[in-house]
């Protein structure tokens, strides 16, 4: 019998399979400017052994007037292949970013149609804590044959976003703290004025994890949503300052078993930036 993939595994599950024919495991690391980190030469550093750096700061599709837009299909089938990922791979998601930037692989890899994709709970930090074996260097990789990935789907647009404010088809959820939410001065992760898309509910990403760094049990999750005045038997549609916090949002339905969610990919980057579009600031709605 096959044994499912699960989207979300542990440590031990990870250390088990490590070699496993099929599988691969890639660190999905990024950081915000503010951080000044190189994931690139983090990862050449110290990383889980036979791990490749699927690099998102390049997955980037430059030719959208969206900032920070999700790449194109044939970009990620490019680096896919690079990285000598098979088609049909399972593969597994780790990252050492504070803003959990394997949920951005995970949403990547997902929307445009890659089954078997999870994201190692906890991460290179508890990895590392555990005193597991880390390995150093840049891993020689024999590119291999390109995954034919579909456009990308649960995709929103300012467009789409402009639209909903009249129709209310779908929640709109921040994933950004309280204070760049509700705040009223100037965002400090992205400059430009804090706030959000009038109606949007907040659900910060930080509340998704326990201390030790792992997702919290579903129930948690599930309170996390609902306390915060998310129903979770509508559509919602994740934002927040690019499009990366909002993807943990995502994974988090996933585990939860909701699926009909969608990505605001420009977020507020994009919508804070357009003086046409409406915002809310300050406390209340």
């Amino acid at each position: 019998m096959t044994e499912t993939f699960p989207s979300l595994v542990s440590t031990d599950w990870l250390a088990a399979h490590l070699g496993d024919p099929g599988l691969a495991v890639l660190d999905a690391s990024r950081h915000l400017p503010a951080a000044r980190r190189d994931p690139r030469a983090e990862f050449a550093a110290a990383h889980i052994p036979g791990a490749r750096f699927l690099d998102l700061a390049a997955l980037v599709d430059e030719t959208s007037a969206t900032p920070q837009a999700l790449p194109r299909p044939s970009q990620l089938a490019d680096m896919l292949a690079m990285l000598g990922v098979a088609p049909g791979s399972r593969i597994v998601l780790y990252d050492d970013s504070a803003v959990r930037t394997a949920a951005r692989g995970w949403f990547m890899l997902t929307a445009c149609g890659w089954r078997n994709v999870a994201i190692l709970d906890g991460g290179l930090a508890k990895w590392r804590a555990e005193g597991r074996a880390l390995e150093s260097g840049r891993p020689d990789t024999t590119p291999g044959d390109r995954a034919a990935l579909a456009p990308p789907q649960g995709v929103r647009s300012k467009a789409d976003m402009l639209a909903n404010l009249q129709t209310h088809a779908e929640q709109v959820v921040d994933a950004r703290g309280a204070d760049r939410v509700f705040g009223t001065g100037i965002d400090p992760v992205h400059g430009g004025p804090m706030g959000r898309i009038p109606g949007s509910l907040n659900v910060p990403y930080s509340a998704l994890f326990g201390t030790d760094g792992t997702y919290k049990p579903p129930h948690d999750l599930h309170a996390a949503f609902v306390d915060a005045g998310v129903d979770l038997d509508r559509p919602v549609t994740t934002t927040c300052g690019s499009g990366v916090t909002a993807s943990v949002l995502l994974f988090a339905m996933h585990l939860l078993g909701k699926h009909d969610t969608a990505l605001y990919d420009g977020s507020w980057s994009e919508w804070g930036a357009d003086p046409a579009t409406p915002k809310a600031q300050g406390p209340g709605t």
